[in-house]
């Protein structure tokens, strides 16, 4: 039974199904098996055409409130950014081309952060642009030792 598209049927028993089939018992748990891909791609290795990459947004947001562990979750999403919008890392030199790479690499984090973390991510954003990170920092994932500083766990 495969769907014909991605919010056809149970979409999330479909998620969580390919989740398993790869050997995983959630969503976050895959997620995190490869905290530089993007959402998209997590889809396409999920089920091409089958899951889309707001779909497994929506499952890892849900298990990071089950969890408390939201803060971590929007750490990791800006990973996910980053190595998107900068796969060299950040840049030596903020001239035009770059900065519209990280404010692309921003906008995106602000806009998959749910709404509880929405101040919090934007006073971070504010401070990488106004105390950049060294050129060539590429966090790895959510525990980067400069992400749990600008976005610190609040979650008992």
């Amino acid at each position: 039974m495969t769907a014909s598209h991605p919010w056809d049927g149970n979409w999330k028993a479909r998620l969580y199904e390919r989740v398993r089939d790869r050997g995983y018992d959630c969503l976050t748990a895959f997620a995190e098996a490869r905290p530089t891909a993007s959402l998209v791609e997590l889809a396409e290795e999920l089920g091409e055409g089958e899951v889309a990459g707001v779909q497994v947004f929506s499952g890892l947001v849900a298990e990071a409130e089950r969890s408390n562990q939201l803060t971590r979750l929007v750490r990791g999403q800006l990973v996910r950014e980053l190595a998107e919008s900068l796969p060299n890392g950040w840049p030596a030199v903020l001239d035009d081309a770059n900065r519209f790479k990280v404010a692309k690499a921003l906008g995106l984090w602000f806009g998959y952060t749910p709404e509880t973390h929405k101040e919090r991510v934007d006073r971070a954003g504010d401070a990488l642009l106004a105390n950049p990170p060294p050129p060539g920092w590429r966090p790895l994932g959510p525990d980067d030792e400069l992400l749990r500083t600008l976005l610190p766990d609040e979650e008992a």
